[in-house]
């Protein structure tokens, strides 16, 4: 296996989605000018009398959807600052109880060995319980506030070199700066969702449907 090229590969493609990201917000703001200059012409000709097009018709329309993006982005990325724990316990994770459980520090172990390993500061582990369905996930902004929370479902199914093969997963995810990547994106989605949110608000009022 080139590790290597598969490695400069995968972020060549994320570089790609980046773009690709950019490009949808600018459609975005291109689709939303477009709905409202078509409706504007449309509402004019039904008009007896001749309608111009407002001053600042174009400024206005993409100023309020980057409001909207950029606010909501602001927003969601100031509630994750709050880090790793903090959006794992928003899911339902809660702390590593290696005392009480025989899978938890059998976990620990896991988390520990793989730490020392890889040369890295072990992060917070912490545990998705009645959660049946075998997975985990990564979490953080830097190493002082990173996290790794496994399902239940995973500490009572996988195998210890099944359970190793995980978490190597989500440590890999904190060591490259993945998880901060994705957390800034939650922000940006989060934004877009508002201008969505807003259209269909608008749509939905009585007298605009």
């Amino acid at each position: 296996m080139k590790f290597w090229q598969h490695q400069d590969d995968a972020r060549a493609a994320t570089r790609q989605l980046l773009w690709a990201f950019a490009g949808a917000v600018l459609l975005l703001l291109a689709a939303v000018h477009g709905a409202l200059a078509l409706a504007w012409w449309l509402m004019a000709l039904l008009l007896p009398v001749r309608l111009p097009e407002p001053a600042g018709f174009l400024v206005a329309n993409v100023g309020v959807s980057l409001l909207l993006v950029l606010g909501g982005w602001w927003v969601e990325t100031s509630n994750l600052r709050a880090g790793g724990v903090k959006l794992a316990q928003r899911v339902g994770a809660r702390e590593l109880r290696a005392s009480l459980s025989h899978a938890e520090q059998r976990l620990a172990n896991v988390v520990d060995e793989l730490c020392i390993a890889a040369h890295m500061p072990r992060p917070q582990v912490m545990v998705l319980p009645r959660t049946d369905a075998i997975n985990a996930f990564a979490a953080g902004w830097d190493e002082a506030d990173a996290v790794v929370a496994v399902t239940q479902g995973a500490l009572d199914h996988l195998t210890r070199e099944e359970l190793q093969g995980m978490v190597a997963h989500e440590l890999s995810h904190l060591h490259e700066g993945d998880t901060r990547l994705k957390m800034r994106l939650a922000g940006m989605v989060f934004g877009l969702e508002l201008v969505h949110n807003f259209g269909e608000e608008m749509r939905e009022r009585p007298g605009l449907a």
